[in-house]
């Protein structure tokens, strides 16, 4: 929707609303859009704001030779567990610790090369207080995320992050609204900055989400999804074409390989090759699975990476591919299948 532009209201039945409602609905939208331009706000305030202090804790969480530990109360403690989740998933060891747990018996999770990211708006979070002493002795080097940089947090803090905003989205004061988007996009900030100078790639990545979609494209490669050895298609060039449709029906492939008399690739036959021989009139009892075939197949290696199988099927609108050593030793058969059901696709 173009800036400014107002959108039809309609009732549920998909006739205009009455006044009342439309009344109420403008009231929503400028109060929604009200809400996301102060939050805009707040984060785009820690831009300017960034300095060499934000430098500093990039070098101790670089620095950290144990665990980054994430700790806050109520909302804070929420958004804290979100960046820890953000710095695990990109390469840094690290796990919410709940204050309140912390003083009653967890604080066993913190150790002397840890280092804590402790948030709090106000800076004087009781529990977050309470587990000061303790690292003090221990040495932990603490980075604090607050509001105010003249709190007791910010004081015992080797770093203060001020992610201070000039309002909260709530009309009422009340609910953290700004000040969590700011918390939560400085922790952004942190994870992705720390990531890039620790130069982890795509590959590094994938090895934290082995289990999600992205690990799953950088990760798994063709010969882990290929059909080889007796599942593999097969006829030689000099075979009759009714062997071809047999050997493809019985792999279950809608193709089989051509190869010739050292077994070395020289085409494929497709269930498309076939219909289109019959089209052109060709006589399927008197041919040959050379004259069924067609020449210079695609082919990927086994190494290659199973997305990379994806977007050669996608670029010549194919559904197998040949995978061979060299241009012509067959080592197995991929299908888009293979890839759709292991969710490469």
């Amino acid at each position: 929707m173009e800036r400014g532009k107002q959108p039809t209201l309609t009732s549920t039945d998909g006739q205009a609303s009455s006044s009342s409602d439309s009344i109420k609905g403008w009231e929503s939208l400028a109060e929604g859009r009200r809400v996301l331009e102060i939050e805009a706000r707040a984060v785009s305030t820690l831009v300017d704001r960034l300095d060499e202090t934000f430098v500093r804790a990039i070098d101790l969480l670089e620095r950290c030779e144990g665990k980054v530990v994430v700790c806050g109360m109520g909302k804070s403690g929420l958004i804290g567990q979100k960046i820890a989740a953000t710095l695990a998933s990109t390469g840094t060891p690290s796990f919410f610790l709940h204050p309140a747990e912390g003083v009653h018996g967890d604080l066993g999770m913190l150790a002397r090369r840890d280092t804590l990211i402790a948030i709090s708006n106000s800076g004087e979070t009781t529990e977050l207080l309470q587990l000061l002493p303790y690292v003090e002795r221990m040495g932990i080097a603490v980075i604090a995320l607050t509001g105010r940089v003249t709190s007791t947090l910010a004081k015992h803090a080797d770093v203060v992050l001020n992610v201070s905003v000039a309002e909260e989205a709530c009309p009422l004061g009340l609910a953290p609204t700004a000040s969590t988007t700011a918390t939560l996009a400085m922790g952004d900030a942190l994870a992705v900055a720390l990531l890039k100078r620790r130069g982890l790639k795509q590959e590094d990545f994938a090895l934290f989400h082995p289990g999600g979609t992205l690990g799953r494209r950088l990760l798994v490669k063709v010969k882990d999804l290929m059909h080889a050895g007796p599942h593999i298609p097969m006829v030689r060039e000099s075979a009759p074409g009714m062997t071809a449709i047999l050997e493809m029906t019985e792999k279950k492939l809608g193709m089989t390989t051509v190869v010739d008399e050292h077994d070395e690739l020289v085409g494929i036959i497709t269930d498309g090759d076939v219909r289109r021989f019959l089209q052109r009139g060709g006589d399927i009892v008197g041919a040959t699975a050379k004259d069924l075939g067609t020449g210079n197949p695609k082919t990927i290696g086994p190494e290659e990476l199973a997305a990379k199988a994806v977007e050669i099927m996608e670029r010549f609108s194919i559904t197998t591919l040949v995978v061979t050593a060299g241009d012509r030793r067959i080592l197995g058969v991929i299908h888009l299948h293979d890839l759709l059901k292991n969710g490469i696709v």
